[in-house]
């Protein structure tokens, strides 16, 4: 099983990081370590004094496929969740001054957080879901898909061509703007529309 993620994906989060908009896809990847489910409670590290959450739908693969055409990309999932992509922000602004990869401050032991999943039946359009993060009951940053630069099928498409991807395969789709610092004992509940989808604590 892989954790393909998607950076850069939203215009909003890339002007709140002086980050340019991409021309295409910004791809990472996580392994299989990074996974956090079940609503476990998230550890903070001890290598960062600044964890970031960055709120992303998550896209789970069904089926086999390499060189998947856009039009057909929509064939290769029936779920869609929702998700959080913790980053040691200040490892990453080391990292990329650097010139060096991401890995470090993107992909370490429970890094990815998956709550749970809806069959995609239950979207009208899935480049129309709304979803927000409450921390302490309070919204904190809310999204929709609408606003993707590179929709889900432009996305499977595009990563196809270099993974083939494979059943029970994630793809976090990008994280719109208003992330923020995680403390210690912040209750984090995640959804889409208004189900509730996650429900964790940070230690």
């Amino acid at each position: 099983m892989k954790i393909i993620a998607i950076g850069q994906n939203y215009a909003e989060h890339n002007k709140e990081l002086n980050n340019e908009n991409p021309t295409e896809p910004v791809v990472f990847m996580k392994p299989d370590s990074a996974l956090l489910r079940n609503n476990k409670p998230f550890f903070i590290p001890d290598f960062t004094t600044e964890v970031h959450y960055e709120t992303e739908l998550v896209v789970k693969i069904n089926r086999l496929g390499k060189n998947i055409a856009p039009r057909f990309a929509h064939r290769y999932y029936s779920e869609i969740g929702l998700g959080i992509d913790f980053t040691a922000r200040d490892v990453q602004r080391k990292l990329r001054a650097e010139g060096k990869p991401w890995e470090l401050c993107k992909a370490f032991d429970n890094s990815a957080v998956i709550g749970d999943f809806l069959s995609i039946e239950r979207f009208e359009n899935v480049q129309n879901i709304p979803f927000h993060l409450d921390i302490n009951g309070k919204t904190v940053q809310k999204g929709n898909s609408a606003d993707m630069i590179f929709s889900i099928n432009e996305l499977i498409a595009y990563v196809s061509q270099f993974f083939t991807l494979k059943i029970g395969d994630l793809i976090f789709t990008g994280t719109p703007a208003g992330v923020g610092t995680v403390n210690i004992n912040d209750r984090l509940e995640g959804y889409i529309f208004d189900e509730k989808m996650f429900d964790f604590k940070v230690k």
